[in-house]
């Protein structure tokens, strides 16, 4: 989907994820699970001379077979007089079937016809993936946003504002805080990074943190998009984080 069809941007769903491996330590895995995470994490055990129980660590809420989702983070514009406003908000929680089921609500009651969008920054590979597969393992139906099985590339609504960073090239994976330093586009400052996530959700049980962290980038996301298609970035005065 081009970011050029996008005619009226109130139509996207800006939006981020946060995830943790589905359990806290290595040895509360069953014997089946770690025989599985050991076979899939195989390759990376040779290449980085690491155990399966190493990669558990750093990889298990990465991969979404050995994850679960702890927020979803949430943005959209809104037209007030002649400049946009946007408007962020999140869906966390320890259950991650609570937190899938109200986002599918958000999408089935607000973003269901084919001129709505998702975009996140690298969502193509990694949120959109997610918040299906994820979809798909609790039994919850798929939001006609996500469910794209048999569609042509161009009849998706996702739009990833890496890709549109890309310009073509697909061999390397830019960050958003990278592409927001060099763009010079403010962004909201915040004491952790994705890295600590886990720590965080695990060890301090800070999921309110992990939220307002989720929240800071799906509004890095929206300038980052406007920056990209040539747009006015949104005034830090009419954004809201609720």
């Amino acid at each position: 989907m081009r970011p050029d069809h996008v005619r009226d941007l109130s139509k996207v769903l800006f939006l981020d994820i946060e995830t943790a491996p589905q359990h806290a330590q290595w040895n509360e895995l069953d014997e089946r699970t770690v025989k599985l995470f050991s076979e899939k994490t195989r390759y990376e055990q040779e290449r980085q001379a690491k155990s399966a129980e190493q990669l558990y660590g750093e990889r298990g809420g990465i991969l979404a077979e050995f994850g679960k989702i702890i927020c979803i983070g949430v943005g959209s514009l809104h037209k007030q007089d002649a400049d946009w406003s946007l408007r962020v908000t999140s869906f966390h929680g320890d259950h991650e079937r609570d937190v899938l089921e109200r986002f599918v609500d958000l999408l089935d009651r607000h973003y269901n016809t084919e001129d709505h969008w998702l975009c996140g920054h690298n969502g193509k590979e990694f949120d959109f993936p997610w918040i299906a597969r994820r979809c798909v393992v609790n039994g919850i139906h798929l939001p006609k946003l996500l469910d794209i099985a048999g569609l042509k590339p161009w009849e998706v609504g996702h739009l990833d504002t890496m890709n549109l960073w890309s310009f073509g090239d697909r061999k390397a994976y830019t960050s958003l805080a990278l592409l927001t330093h060099i763009l010079g586009i403010p962004t909201p400052k915040d004491d952790i990074s994705g890295a600590d996530v886990s720590r965080v959700y695990y060890e301090d049980r800070d999921l309110e943190r992990i939220a307002t962290y989720c929240k800071k980038d799906v509004v890095a996301t929206a300038q980052l998009f406007l920056r990209l298609t040539g747009k006015p970035l949104v005034k830090e005065e009419r954004i809201a984080l609720v």
